[in-house]
């Protein structure tokens, strides 16, 4: 893993809370209201998102589905499982498949994700 300055820490952590804001809005604007706002979202929650804005920085030419096999590395090893509902007690999210069996909607988002990243990446690397 590459080695971040203060500085890009604290806009990664900005990207990720960006990141999760469009994911926010993008969700809701098909009636899928689950995301909480990122100062309500818990912290392993902010913590994917980020680790998802490091994994395209360090991997600028990833795919949506690499992007997708990533995040759900990070909850399976945050012990996530499959379940038909987003449920964060019990740690279970419908996504926890691979990525061709998502939903377009679902693969729309990590098209989204990737978009934002690559316009900060330049900008977190200077």
């Amino acid at each position: 893993m590459k080695y971040y300055t203060k500085e890009q820490e604290e806009l990664i952590e900005k990207v990720a809370e960006l990141l999760h804001n469009a994911n926010k809005i993008y969700c809701e604007s098909h009636n899928d209201f689950s995301l909480k706002d990122w100062n309500e979202t818990a912290d392993n929650i902010k913590r994917s998102a980020i680790d998802g804005v490091k994994y395209h920085i360090e991997n600028p030419d990833v795919t949506p589905e690499d992007s997708h096999n990533n995040w759900l590395k990070f909850k399976t090893d945050d012990g996530w499982v499959y379940g038909p509902i987003k449920d964060e007690a019990k740690k279970e999210h419908p996504c926890m498949v691979p990525y061709k069996e998502l939903p377009e909607m679902q693969q729309y988002k990590d098209r989204i994700f990737g978009t934002i990243c690559n316009l900060f990446t330049p900008i977190i690397n200077k």
